[in-house]
């Protein structure tokens, strides 16, 4: 994360500057931060998990978002890669979500240790929330903290189920990484084909 700005901005002033900005800023602590260029596995990730939870959530009340659409909480604003929301809240917006009940995380070199700690810390004190998901991009892991588990998390890998009870979903991490190149998945690939041969 890289501050836009060291000029320290009212929540009211940010959201209005966000309205007309070029390119996503989070705000966090009064200050704006540039979103970084999501890669191609990143992008990748998002996609595939985002059309499983739009795909099975198609007749509940639940629906899942991608990328644009802004998580508030104790006046922070931050743009999940993926976030489903299942009721009308009272300060929802159509920019701006208070009460996700999934929010995902996908991670980078460059974001990891902040999606483990200053987004986490934030999230997991969202009264709705249920499920944090953080998911892995150089390697194949996805680890799961539910309200449920007292948010302990759960970790996941190719070949693995994941799954989410209060939506009634679950997802394989192998469709979650369908189409994503990295070491660990060649690794499972090629641990298949052996095991076939």
């Amino acid at each position: 994360m890289v501050a836009a700005s060291k000029l320290k901005l009212t929540a009211v002033e940010y959201l209005a500057r966000e309205r007309t900005a070029d390119n996503k800023l989070e705000f966090i602590d009064g200050e704006i931060y540039a979103m970084t260029g999501a890669s191609e596995n990143h992008n990748t990730i998002s996609l595939n998990l985002a059309a499983e939870l739009n795909f099975k959530l198609k007749n509940s009340p639940c629906k899942p978002f991608m990328a644009d659409m802004q998580v508030g909480v104790l006046g922070d604003y931050y743009y999940p890669d993926i976030v489903v929301v299942c009721e009308p809240h009272e300060d929802d917006t159509t920019y701006i979500k208070h009460a996700p009940i999934l929010i995902v995380e996908v991670l980078s070199k460059n974001t990891r240790a902040f999606d483990h700690s200053t987004k986490q810390i934030k999230y997991l004190q969202i009264p709705s929330l249920e499920y944090y998901v953080l998911i892995e991009q150089d390697y194949c892991e996805v680890s799961i903290l539910s309200r449920a588990a007292g948010f302990i998390p759960q970790y996941y890998y190719l070949g693995d189920n994941v799954d989410l009870p209060l939506l009634d979903v679950a997802v394989s991490v192998n469709d979650i990484y369908d189409r994503v190149e990295n070491e660990d998945k060649v690794s499972y690939l090629e641990g298949l084909v052996g095991e076939k041969a």
